[in-house]
């Protein structure tokens, strides 16, 4: 059966199906600039279950969310609501039609200002006609209720405060207990114990539990297999925007992970990046020392040495710990212990500021919080680290800026009207090739790309790989970090597997071949 086709998985849950799925995807495909984000999904989820959604970074879960939950409109295919079309213009229109989403940013589920009470009966304030003032002691009463759904034990004093203060394990309860209220048709739980202490978590797979008793289906998104072993019925993995894989319980762990993390096409595969590496051991110079670092309360330190001369590939899931090295190696979010030695200098960067007058470079994962200013040209955003060495006197010679950014734009074929064109006006691949071409463009002692492939075509993916080596010859330690192990294994010399916030394999050659990374993660996970 192909994995774009609906499976219900048990006789139970296919009768389910075939009589009503409590929603459904068909054929549902969406594209942002021109790049297929969504192709020709087709997903029956029935009452009752629990369906867990898996996928790398940048799979296209949060469109599948965000389309289910009304915030995107403009998709092709079709949603439909017990069996029948719903059109989901907004975020109401969904909630209406029984849809909830618990979203992972969780700021974006309270509203600043008000008492926790309030935000607990907020969908019901939301939906109040007349007189929106209710009585203090029945919005009290009324929380009261809510909570004591989800077994929390807040007391009338803590209710009456501001909702800002609460700790953010505590906001996502207060989330978790107003959506319940509702009674949806389904619950789509986006990583919903990121925030969550082991007890509260233990509390919050009884709740799922009870939910797909009284007949609610849940939509479970989360990169920790644990969880989706215990709770979930079915397993679907998303991988480029396609369904990859779809089986029901018991899970085979091993085409699972294949399917999220291997799942590029034989024709893409051969274009690869640059050829596979074949290096067999560690051979230059180490540029950048880490000594017992940890990413992670609790977790065991690490060492870590990059070299001039190869690339280091570090490979692991959502969660274990790739952005917090990078950031931490940026100076972004300073390690809290452990040691970092440059070219045998103690390297501590408190900013990033610090990170880039000593030669580390970072192309973080999430371009527009990290890289990109809005409303600035190309050029602008290219030179933008690099201000110092364009200016003379505090000015900013606009010529070298200029042909800075033409020289970034033409390597790597980046397609805009010219290098004033603001960033707004590119695709997300686009973009994509400006945030790591500024970066190329220098010569760093240590450049640090954090999934630097996301969103950009084949051409795109080669000239980067091989800028990449290129510099790693020429003296520079290259970090790469990716969920793809595609991705990993074409351009790097040595592959460490990460999880977790540990190291469970850094090799070379043979040792690092496909089979044993995807076994290693799927043991570590």
């Amino acid at each position: 059966m192909s994995p774009t086709e609906p499976v219900a998985g048990t006789p139970a849950e296919e009768a389910a199906v075939e009589e009503v799925a409590a929603v459904s995807l068909r054929d549902v495909s969406m594209a942002f600039g021109g790049r297929t984000v969504l192709a020709s999904v087709s997903l029956d989820i029935a009452p009752g279950s629990v369906v867990a959604l898996l996928g790398a970074n940048g799979a296209g879960k949060s469109t599948l969310i965000k389309i289910l939950s009304g915030v995107h409109t403009d998709h092709g295919g079709e949603v439909r609501v017990a069996g029948e079309p719903a059109a989901l213009p907004s975020p109401l229109a969904a909630r209406q039609l029984g849809i909830q989403t618990v979203h992972q940013r969780i700021g974006e589920g309270i509203v600043p200002g008000l008492t926790v009470a309030e935000n607990l009966v907020f969908e019901e304030l939301a939906q109040k006609r007349g007189n929106p003032f209710l009585n203090g002691s029945r919005i009290l009463a009324r929380a009261r209720e809510i909570q004591s759904a989800l077994g929390l034990d807040w007391s009338d004093v803590l209710l009456k405060k501001d909702v800002t203060e609460l700790g953010i394990s505590d906001r996502q309860l207060l989330i978790l207990a107003r959506t319940l209220a509702t009674r949806p048709r389904l619950l789509i739980l986006d990583e919903p114990t990121s925030a969550l202490s082991a007890a509260e978590a233990e509390r919050l797979f009884a709740l799922v539990e009870r939910m797909r008793d009284d007949g609610i289906a849940v939509l479970y998104v989360s990169h920790r297999l644990g969880e989706i072993d215990a709770l979930a019925d079915r397993l679907v993995v998303l991988r480029d925007g396609r369904l990859t894989e779809d089986q029901a319980k018991p899970f085979d762990w091993d085409a699972a992970l294949r399917a999220m993390l291997l799942g590029r096409p034989a024709r893409q595969a051969q274009e690869a990046t640059t050829a596979r590496p074949v290096a067999e051991g560690a051979s230059g110079d180490v540029v950048l020392s880490l000594q017992g670092v940890r990413l992670f309360e609790g977790r065991a330190p690490f060492d870590l040495d990059l070299r001039t001369g190869e690339v280091t590939g570090v490979v692991g899931l959502l969660g274990a710990g790739k952005t917090e090295l990078a950031r931490g190696l940026f100076g972004a979010e300073p390690f809290t212990t452990g040691a970092v030695e440059l070219d045998g200098r103690a390297y501590e960067p408190r900013r990033p500021a610090d990170a880039i007058r000593a030669g580390v470079h970072l192309v973080p994962e999430d371009r527009h919080a990290d890289a990109l200013v809005p409303g600035w040209s190309l050029a602008q955003n290219i030179s933008l680290p690099f201000l110092k060495s364009l200016s003379r006197a505090g000015l900013v010679n606009r010529s070298r800026e200029d042909a800075l950014g033409r020289d970034i734009i033409d390597a790597l074929g980046v397609v805009t009207r010219d290098e004033h064109s603001t960033v707004e006006e590119l695709s997300g691949g686009n973009q994509q090739k400006i945030v790591v071409g500024r970066w190329l463009a220098q010569t760093p002692r240590v450049l640090i790309l954090d999934e630097p492939f996301r969103g950009v075509d084949i051409g795109a993916r080669r000239d980067i790989g091989r800028r990449a080596r290129a510099l790693a010859a020429e003296g520079s330690a290259v970090l790469v970090l990716s969920a793809d192990v595609d991705e990993i294994l074409e351009i790097a010399d040595r592959v460490v597997v990460l999880a977790a916030g540990e190291i469970h394999l850094d090799a070379y050659g043979e040792d690092a071949e496909r089979d044993r990374v995807i076994q290693t993660i799927a043991v570590s996970v």
